[in-house]
């Protein structure tokens, strides 16, 4: 298909997505099950490229479609229909990811913990680690947190990365870089001489 056809379909596509949203936001059943089936399966294979795990990207973007649907009155969308739900099904995974990485954290601690008596002290340092580290990473710009995190958290590789952001291989390498050093400065009155983040 030649890119004049593509860019020619692309707006038909959110010519019919804008017409869709209105009649969703009458209430129209028939619209929102259209909406449905279009971006279902896209929007699955997404959440399923981040998390690896094809029941909980289901479960993600069925919470997406019914938010689309709960907040139908209400909804303002700027930007196309398509880059909306891209962008809250990629967030719901980036949520899931994250939730799970506190479990994951928290498990061997709470082992540790029970198996011997923590000290005020223990327990204050390792507060404040956990805080400085978390606000470490969110003072991070969006995209550079966003490619530590795919990176870090859900065990992405570069290339898996820049898929799914849509993006080049050398900009996730560039983004990581730039978020590395970014952590290394702010946690560098936490890390011994010569450690790496």
């Amino acid at each position: 298909m030649s890119v004049q056809r593509r860019i020619a379909d692309q707006r038909t596509t959110d010519v019919d997505d804008r017409e869709l949203l209105e009649r969703i936001k009458q209430g129209e059943q028939e619209a929102f099950d259209a909406i449905f089936r279009r971006y279902y399966a896209p929007l699955v294979g997404v959440a399923q490229g981040m998390l690896r795990q094809r029941a909980v990207a289901e479960e993600i973007v069925q919470d997406v479609m019914f938010e689309l649907w709960r907040r139908r009155e209400k909804l303002v969308i700027g930007e196309s229909l398509r880059a909306y739900l891209f962008q809250s099904a990629r967030n719901r995974a980036l949520n899931h990811i994250r939730h799970e990485r506190v479990e994951r954290l928290a498990e061997p601690r709470a082992r540790e913990e029970s198996s011997r008596p923590a000290t005020a002290i223990n327990q204050l340092v390792e507060s404040e680690l956990d805080a400085a580290v978390r606000e470490a990473v969110g003072a991070l710009p969006p995209p550079c947190r966003e490619v530590f995190e795919l990176s870090r958290t859900s065990g992405l590789r570069y290339a898996e990365i820049a898929r799914v952001l849509g993006i080049s291989v050398k900009t996730v390498e560039a983004r990581m870089g730039r978020a590395l050093r970014g952590l290394r400065e702010r946690l560098a009155p936490w890390l011994p001489e010569g450690s790496e983040v």
